[in-house]
């Protein structure tokens, strides 16, 4: 089974430039250190379902080889993915939320991050991806499907977690993306 703590070089990671401003941001893996900023990240991009502090921490300490930040040129935080191998199947990787800051929205940064991330994994033995998405999330769905037409690799979707059964009428659907399976380097390109 493939270890959790998948170590990218920092340098590894590109930078891109973003927005009219032509300011980069840097990519990288998140640490303990970024736990109390990414909780604060989250708690600003409602409808997000806002963890606790500590599982914040968690993400970042425990899942840092499967999740990936944006930093901006002053330390700021604009963007965080948090991810996780399945324990079943340790050759997909489960997206469990992607925050972008209101202010760095629309600018393609979270599409950015999540392929960074799947080009820092696939290499590791990850061959699928999953998320879940409400119905009503229509950005989230929009992002996902155009990770998987770009990337050439089907998908396919089915209710994951009932509004009713789950989650007792306090919560919207769940449905899961799933796409892949994901080749190493530009194979699927």
């Amino acid at each position: 089974m493939k270890s959790e703590n998948i170590s990218p070089a920092l340098s590894d990671f590109q930078s891109p430039s973003f927005g009219n401003s032509g300011r980069s941001l840097r990519f990288r893996p998140p640490t303990d250190r970024d736990g109390r900023p990414v909780h604060a990240l989250i708690s600003r991009c409602p409808p997000l379902d806002v963890n606790s502090c500590y599982a914040n921490l968690l993400q970042c300490s425990h899942f840092s080889g499967t999740s990936i930040l944006a930093e901006t040129e002053d330390g700021g935080l604009a963007a965080f993915i948090s991810g996780y191998l399945l324990q079943k199947d340790p050759d997909t990787l489960f997206i469990w939320q992607i925050a972008v800051d209101p202010v760095h929205r629309g600018q393609g940064i979270a599409l950015s991050l999540l392929e960074t991330l799947l080009d820092r994994t696939v290499p590791t033995g990850v061959r699928y991806l999953e998320t879940t998405i409400s119905p009503e999330n229509g950005p989230s769905r929009n992002l996902f499907q155009k990770l998987f037409s770009q990337r050439k690799v089907p998908f396919s979707t089915r209710l994951l977690f009932d509004r009713e059964t789950h989650f007792g009428g306090g919560h919207d659907d769940e449905v899961l993306f799933r796409g892949g399976p994901f080749l190493p380097s530009a194979q699927n390109t």
